[in-house]
């Protein structure tokens, strides 16, 4: 059996999907383990799980507060120089522990953990990208000058971590990427390199607690699932306001369960439940649309429901992720900063009432199901393994 070392971000969503490869692995009989931050990854991946602590920028930091206009390019800078430049440097020296003490056979390194890629590649481990995002194949097309900054900035990061002759890109396995998406939603000209597969979403079932009041859904009324994220508490208000104020506009034929973190926003009789958390995956089997911000995990729990989409993204991946959604057909884009209830109104009559948008979402979905899921991602990387056996000390 083989030993699996997953480095990753401390940021849920690029931890998520890594949780049903693991399982599936250590179903299998290998052994697993986690680099990143405790505090961060072990509520998600059980209290049993091997974590080796890797220090992290810390995420509430004034130096991370991003302008709410910040966007494009000046946001991808801002994002690389910031957090994901600063969180290498900070990850790389519990990264290097990690492989000391568990001698992975194959290292997993989150796109935006680089200090995984870099550190393999310094003490000779065969590494994969977990690519838990799409976006990273797309988002960059038209921007030259922002990719060619950050390559510059990922080249003093190898100086001072990794290999200084080395030629890798750390974002970019070059024998494997377990992307957890499909064509079908990243279209079909993406530039999807032959070390690319495919896997679709892995997903896996997330401690939500038990208080979800159930009974308060309305059999007789389409619902809508309205969840800006994790990360934007400060910027959602405004927007989760009006989602609020299109459903109580039209009572009688919606029910909205609005997700915000904050707690400020008020509920309005049975027709907007607010709630600070919610179990999503069990809650998708109950709705009939989704109005989210573009995280990458969202659209695809939504997608693999078959469930159509109303998006409105802030920044970094979410512009990309959005124009996927809206070019496979499966929902309608609107402007964050500028959509009125009027605006989203609009929107979610047209996901709800023409059947176009669901048939794509549920076209999508189908992809995703055929595609393998977690099964498939840890197929891949065994395969890795059993290819690069003998290319890293005995454990």
């Amino acid at each position: 059996m083989s030993g699996f070392l997953f480095v990753v971000p401390p940021l849920v969503g690029h931890i998520n999907p890594t949780v049903g490869v693991a399982a599936e692995l250590a179903r299998r009989g290998h052994e697993v383990a986690w680099a990143g931050r405790p505090d961060v990854v072990e509520p998600l991946v059980g209290g049993r799980a091997t974590v080796f602590p890797c220090a992290s920028p810390q995420l509430d930091s004034p130096d991370l507060l991003r302008p709410d206009s910040l966007r494009g390019p000046a946001a991808l800078k801002f994002l690389w120089e910031r957090f994901l430049g600063p969180l290498a440097q900070d990850m790389a020296p519990g990264v290097r522990a990690a492989v000391e003490e568990f001698g992975p056979d194959v290292l997993i390194a989150d796109q935006q953990a680089v200090a995984g890629a870099l550190v393999a590649e310094r003490m000779g481990v065969p590494w994969a990208t977990s690519a838990t995002t799409s976006a990273g194949f797309t988002s960059l097309a038209g921007m030259p000058r922002v990719e060619e900054w950050i390559a510059g900035l990922l080249h003093g990061l190898r100086q001072r971590i990794g290999v200084p002759h080395g030629t890798a890109d750390p974002r970019l396995s070059d024998d494997l990427v377990l992307l957890f998406s499909t064509e079908a939603l990243v279209g079909r000209d993406a530039p999807l390199g032959e070390q690319v597969r495919c896997v679709g979403p892995s997903l896996s079932a997330r401690p939500t607690g038990d208080d979800f009041p159930w009974k308060r859904l309305d059999s007789r009324r389409p619902k809508v699932l309205i969840t800006l994220g994790t990360a934007n508490t400060e910027v959602v208000p405004r927007f989760l306001a009006e989602c609020a104020e299109a459903v109580r506009t039209r009572t009688d034929h919606l029910q909205a369960i609005i997700v915000d973190p904050s707690g400020t926003l008020p509920e309005s009789a049975d027709s907007v439940l607010v709630r600070r958390r919610v179990p999503q995956l069990p809650l998708l089997e109950r709705v009939d649309a989704v109005v989210c911000h573009a995280g990458h995990n969202t659209v695809c729990e939504t997608l693999w429901h078959g469930l159509p989409l109303v998006v409105a993204p802030l920044r970094d991946d979410q512009p990309a992720v959005a124009g996927q959604v809206t070019r496979a057909g499966a929902g309608v884009r609107v402007r964050f900063n500028r959509a009125g209830a009027a605006h989203i109104n609009t929107a979610l009559d047209a996901v709800l009432h023409e059947p176009g948008y669901r048939a794509a979402a549920q076209r999508v979905g189908r992809s995703f199901r055929e595609a393998g899921g977690a099964a498939a991602a840890a197929t891949h990387l065994e395969q890795l393994a059993d290819r690069t056996a003998g290319d890293t000390p005995p454990r």
